[in-house]
């Protein structure tokens, strides 16, 4: 995606990334991580903001820092990072929220043509995957590199 992005830290697996995202409320500092689920190559996105107690994800807190479109964009960064280190990942992702679940299908609405360059994307309807279409409201998502 050709938007601003924040600077990304990650370790050598490139499984775990970190930034800090800037605005009015401040420093807020953003983490991401793809967990292996019982799938074969299929990772959840896990992100949010950092515990500073436990260095966890809490993706239940509402940053509203005035730059979603920027973090927005950073999480998709690390997907490809991850994907480039591990090609034949599928990643899956859905909100904490049925709101952030509509918040995630806008943002890839909103850049589908450039998403589906590089990625193929899925979207989840009562338990069964379908194409992602604009317009349509999904539980989940499920993307994996083109080759």
């Amino acid at each position: 995606m050709k938007l601003p992005k924040y600077p990304l830290a990650s370790g050598d697996k490139l499984v775990t990334y970190e930034f800090i995202s800037e605005g009015p409320k401040g420093l807020i500092h953003k983490r991401v991580q793809f967990k292996r689920t019982n799938l074969k190559n299929v990772y959840n996105l896990a992100f949010g903001d950092k515990d500073h107690n436990t260095g966890e994800i809490d993706d239940t807190i509402i940053s509203n820092n005035g730059d979603s479109e920027k973090v927005l964009a950073t999480v998709v960064a690390t997907v490809y990072a991850f994907t480039d280190k591990y090609p034949d990942a599928v990643i899956y992702a859905t909100g904490s929220t049925k709101a952030r679940t509509r918040l995630y299908r806008m943002g890839i609405a909103k850049h589908l043509t450039e998403v589906t360059e590089d990625f193929e994307v899925l979207g989840e309807r009562n338990d069964d995957w379908e194409t992602f279409r604009k317009n349509i409201e999904y539980e989940g998502f499920l993307v994996k590199r083109k080759k």
